[in-house]
């Protein structure tokens, strides 16, 4: 199984939202994901293809390969 460090893009940029997002996902159950992810891509200025990557690994559809 890959780590999720392992297929993460470069930038801090990314990685940031990702930590930003799961930390969302435990603080505040009640706000639904794709709300996340569009606060998360404004919040942190993502461009589109790292906006898709963004939700793609949060809904665990990032494979191996990327």
């Amino acid at each position: 199984m890959t780590d999720a460090g392992d297929i993460m893009p470069e930038g801090e940029d990314i990685r940031k939202a990702v930590k930003w997002v799961s930390e969302c996902r435990l603080e505040k159950k009640d706000i639904p994901l794709h709300v996340l992810l569009e606060e998360a891509c404004i919040r942190f200025d993502l461009s589109p293809k790292k906006a898709d990557f963004l939700r793609r690994l949060i809904r665990g559809e990032v494979s191996e390969e990327e």
